[in-house]
């Protein structure tokens, strides 16, 4: 006993051995010391070595060819995937046929009059406006096709996800087997989707749904788990006292207790599906990302902006009006509303539809349609001609992408190429380590080295200097914006409705300003990560900054802090874990554009990516996406800080 005693008050080691983060990396510095002679000698050069690599493309091409070969019919395409497809298929011509039968009016007075119940006259008024405003751009044909496959998508993401989050929110054991293949569907970009699923389905709409189903699923399996797990003990023990069945209990008490976090799944399945479902028209998805996409490829900026600006719009009404109606419910202004409200409303859209029929109101007039693509490209080619380059003093938009790329993403590349390859792994190891514990450490390693085993080692370290550069500029942006939102109140109303915006726009869409204003390259890949990732990080920084202890303020002013004390020595430190979460969604979110950023010159794995799509090169492309899968793992560790456990007392 007194052994023990002894043992548990042993004092800390003296000096600077006593810091953890200094021991940790003392441990590091051992092993280097050990096995980077061994590794340098048996193993010499920057380069990951060929011997530890392994070819898979052999065996991807021959499982490609298997299926290119069989898919007409093997079995398994006949009867099971051949099936979902058709299923697919008609479905999403069901919606589609249906939202032309009801015509431009109907559609447009049923979701102003939905708007209008869930979230008051304002929105039902902006919802009808952008109905209108998508018409009015040439591209309400577009949108009901975008919106059909949006609502098969949604609706089997939301049943699939409600699924998986029911079977993690009652079951311990499942919540433990998803939460690793949930956090690593996170963290892929959507792109790596669609490789496989092309494969399989093909190209068309089958893939594109399928794809989009896989990649906005896991908001809604979390967020139900979430409140499923979060439910009021003392309502479920009061339920339980009454003799319910686990059943019953589910039906009348968790479920409802939950209401809220299943409409924000609702609310953040929708604005993936969205997001995804226009990437998807890579692989002939159709609709309004079809249009960005083909006017991408030909640098027609006025004809992807035209296409753009309804995905936003759309983008946005489903956004306020999915989360207005998570708000709203349960509220005291829902209590008195008759559920005969929505078939009034059913009825006053189906008058609408009717009328609109009768008056040859189906299709959109042509006439009534504006072409914006033209004085677009008139605005282009001016900035072209006076912006890119050879402005006095300020230089030009195309200079400033020469200088970021020669200046800063060539040596970061070049720098990250001529590391040894046992150093960067190292480096993630010490980075790991330190905000984290071993297995964090640990994870990131074999994450890093992965990419290395297949092969791919320098595109991935130049998609890593791309990434590590936009971070490092949405950060300075991001933390200094946030900073400023989190002391003026009036200068944080004025950026709401900016960042609201930017936080609904798709991912595509970020690619239209970038290539008008900088061409194609790597730099305004990044400069469009930046603009992706800057609303979160603005978000979270001014969140975690107004949150801190108004006492601790207090405190810093009675002590005569001046302004710039108390943020660098109150404010900053006391918001350091919402910093750090900061740091970690603009990466993830800087990762997931730079990889689009293939699409307008942003090389390396998304070129591959896209190579691999367009070629239907398995190899090529499952290859990028496994690596962009273990970047993504990597990034996400070495920035996302770990709780390390302590020791209950007594044990």
């Amino acid at each position: 006993m007194a052994t023990l005693t002894a043992t548990a008050h042993k004092p800390a080691p003296p000096g600077i051995l006593a810091n953890r983060a200094v021991r940790k990396l003392l441990v590091l510095a051992v092993a280097a010391a050990v096995l980077a002679p061994v590794a340098a000698t048996q193993w010499p050069g920057a380069a990951w070595p060929t011997a530890l690599t392994v070819d898979v493309s052999e065996p991807l091409g021959r499982a490609s060819d298997w299926i290119i070969d069989n898919r007409d019919s093997h079995p398994l395409f006949l009867y099971f995937f051949g099936h979902v497809s058709n299923v697919v298929v008609l479905a999403v011509r069901a919606v589609y046929l249906a939202l032309l039968a009801v015509g431009w009016a109907g559609v447009t007075a049923v979701g102003a009059l939905v708007a209008w119940r869930v979230a008051g006259v304002r929105l039902a008024l902006g919802t009808a406006v952008a109905f209108l405003a998508c018409g009015l751009l040439g591209m309400w044909v577009p949108t009901m096709q975008t919106l059909a496959l949006m609502v098969v998508a949604v609706l089997a993401s939301v049943v699939v996800g409600a699924l998986l989050g029911l079977a993690a929110g009652l079951s311990d054991r499942m919540d433990r087997a998803l939460r690793p293949v949930l956090d690593t569907m996170q963290v892929l970009p959507a792109f790596a989707y669609l490789l496989p699923v092309v494969l399989v389905f093909g190209i068309g709409v089958p893939a594109a749904v399928l794809a989009t189903v896989v990649y906005a699923a896991p908001p809604m399996a979390r967020l139900t788990s979430l409140g499923l797990r979060g439910a009021d003990k003392e309502v479920l023990e009061a339920v339980e006292s009454l003799g319910t069945t686990a059943r019953q209990r589910l039906l009348t008490a968790r479920i409802p207790l939950a209401r809220k976090e299943l409409l924000l799944g609702v609310n953040q399945t929708i604005m993936m599906a969205l997001s995804m479902a226009v990437i998807a028209s890579v692989i002939g998805a159709g609709g309004l990302g079809d249009r960005v996409y083909q006017a991408l490829a030909s640098v027609d900026v006025g004809a992807a902006l035209a296409a753009g600006i309804p995905i936003v719009l759309l983008a946005v009404v489903l956004d306020r009006v999915t989360g207005a109606a998570g708000e709203r419910l349960g509220g005291p202004g829902e209590a008195g509303k008759s559920p005969l409200t929505w078939l009034y409303l059913l009825l006053a859209a189906a008058a609408v539809a009717v009328a609109g029929r009768l008056g040859d109101f189906l299709d959109w007039p042509d006439g009534w349609e504006l072409n914006i693509a033209e004085p677009v490209n008139r605005a282009v080619d001016w900035m072209t001609a006076h912006l890119y380059s050879d402005v006095p003093v300020v230089g030009g938009t195309a200079d400033w992408a020469a200088h970021f790329t020669s200046w800063v993403l060539n040596p970061l590349r070049d720098g990250l190429q001529w590391l040894p390859w046992w150093s960067v792994l190292l480096v993630v190891a010490a980075l790991a380590w330190l905000i984290g514990t071993w297995r964090t450490a640990l994870t990131a390693v074999l994450a890093m080295a992965a990419i290395g085993v297949l092969g791919v080692w320098d595109p991935s370290l130049d998609t890593l200097s791309q990434v590590l550069a936009a971070v490092a500029v949405t950060l300075v942006i991001g933390f200094a914006t946030g900073i400023a939102a989190a002391r003026s109140d009036r200068f944080e109303r004025l950026l709401r409705p900016v960042l609201d915006v930017f936080q609904t726009m798709p991912q595509f869409v970020y690619l239209i300003p970038v290539v008008a204003l900088f061409g194609v390259g790597r730099a305004p890949a990044a400069a469009a990560a930046v603009v992706y990732a800057l609303p979160a990080v603005v978000r979270i920084t001014a969140q975690g900054l107004r949150q801190v202890d108004p006492a601790a303020l207090e405190s810093a002013r009675s002590l005569g802090a001046s302004s710039g004390q108390q943020l660098r020595q109150v404010q900053l430190p006391l918001a350091r874990r919402s910093l750090l979460l900061a740091v970690n969604q603009g990466v993830v979110l800087v990762l997931a554009v730079v990889i689009i950023g293939g699409l307008v010159g942003g090389g390396a794995l998304g070129y591959q990516v896209v190579f691999g799509l367009a070629q239907g090169d398995l190899a090529a492309g499952l290859v990028a996406g496994a690596a962009i899968v273990c970047l993504g793992l990597m990034l996400d560790r070495v920035t996302q800080p770990t709780e390390r456990r302590t020791p209950k007392k007594g044990a």
